[in-house]
């Protein structure tokens, strides 16, 4: 504990703050995928079971699959077969893309927070140690002649530590939000597929 103490103290202000935005950063990944999990982002057999059988226009079988699924994509399917079925062509489309814009907005939360602690992190670190080299720089010129190289030394690589931590910040808040988005995008395709294909099989009736 003492160690990371004096790890904090050797940053100044912005190692702080870098260290609360990596605390962040890890609460912020946790809880996406504890809400992927929760909205089923990743469980699409019940639709797929669905889907074929209101293609063959069994409509009970359809409902019946969706009823011992949950998460998101039932929801969202389960929303379009409603509206296809006591709605014309245009109105069920309005509908569905209602409850699916809804659904993915949900999938979105706390994307953009990522987003930008993967912006700022790296630049708070640069502001950590640029003002670390200002100080290190300012015990040079109080100490004159008598400056001692190896403790100018000290002063510069700690003031580059900020750098390093602010990187080490960024890196994974940006890998995390851009696997996020791609699994958001690919939810998105696969929900206005599946959406397409139920309103098709419904108008293909008509």
């Amino acid at each position: 504990m003492s160690d990371l103490i004096g790890f904090l103290d050797r940053g100044g202000p912005a190692m702080v703050a870098i260290a609360a935005l990596s605390v962040a950063t890890l609460a912020l990944i946790f809880w996406k995928l504890w809400q992927f999990l929760r909205l089923g982002v990743w469980g699409g057999a019940p639709v797929e079971a669905a889907l074929a059988a209101w293609r063959q226009g069994d409509r009970d079988a359809a409902q019946s699959a969706l009823a011992h699924g949950k998460g998101l994509r039932v929801s969202v399917i389960a929303a379009a077969m409603a509206a296809a079925q006591r709605l014309p062509g245009p109105a069920a489309r309005e509908e569905t893309e209602r409850h699916a814009r809804r659904a993915l907005a949900e999938t979105r939360q706390g994307l953009r927070a990522l987003e930008l602690i993967a912006a700022i992190a790296p630049l708070l670190g640069l502001l950590g140690t640029v003002l670390g080299m200002i100080g290190a720089f300012q015990a040079l010129q109080a100490t004159g002649n008598r400056a001692d190289p190896a403790v100018l030394a000290g002063g510069i690589w700690e003031a580059l530590l900020t750098t390093a931590a602010g990187m080490a910040v960024a890196i994974p808040a940006s890998a995390a939000l851009t696997w996020f988005e791609a699994v958001t995008d690919g939810l998105q395709a696969d929900l206005e597929d599946a959406a397409t294909q139920v309103l098709l099989a419904t108008e293909g009736e008509t």
